[in-house]
């Protein structure tokens, strides 16, 4: 199997084990498409390691339903590797009260109950890899602190990966993040008129 060799070999301290073996933060940002499939990929790798996995959804309503969602449903039920928690923003946040009307003050609401339960999780260690799924937004929009969001991160236990999606990353989280991918776009079919379609877009 290759392995990556680093360009440079800091001066921290560590042994070249406990360098390879620390928690990353992960951005995936950009208007290029990829960026959530990106993540998913990354999940699944996790699964093959046995890894606990926690897909928290930010934005996408409890309704849509992405085709990762059920493959990795399915994988993490199939008890061949780690195990996959799937929580949506709007009625799928089991920890958010039913009956909430639908407006941005909602929405707004929502997305800080589900950062509250990913800083619980985190806290207490539930799962190695978190996706934290379009939550570049509620940050851009100014929903949840970035600086909280930041200082969490760095204070999180153990060795618990992150990787964040979404367009328009804050700069503060972007320097923070040990792996910054920004997609481009070069070209799409829906430049020429195309809508999505199954099997690509979901």
């Amino acid at each position: 199997m290759p392995q990556g060799q680093p360009s440079v070999v800091p001066d921290d301290g560590l042994t070249t084990r406990q360098r390879r073996n620390r928690p990353l933060v992960f951005v995936h940002t950009g208007v290029g498409k990829g960026k959530s499939t990106a993540a998913f990929g990354l999940a699944l790798r996790a699964w093959n390691q046995g890894w606990p996995i926690g897909v928290f959804q930010f934005v996408k309503s409890a309704k849509w339903k992405v085709g990762e969602e059920n493959a990795l449903k399915v994988l993490g039920a199939s008890g061949e590797g780690g195990t996959v928690a799937w929580h949506k923003m709007g009625e799928g946040w089991s920890w958010v009260q039913r009956g909430l009307h639908g407006d941005n003050t909602d929405n707004e609401e929502k997305a800080r109950e589900g950062w509250e339960q990913v800083k619980r999780d985190l806290a207490a260690e539930t799962y190695k890899l978190y996706v934290l799924d379009e939550f570049a937004y509620p940050l851009h929009w100014g929903w949840i602190d970035v600086d909280e969001v930041v200082e969490v991160l760095r204070d999180r236990p153990g060795t618990q990966h992150v990787v964040i999606t979404g367009r328009n990353a804050p700069d503060k989280l972007v320097g923070f993040a040990d792996l910054v991918t920004d997609m481009s776009k070069v070209k799409h079919p829906m430049d020429t008129g195309q809508k999505g379609q199954r099997g690509i877009e979901w």
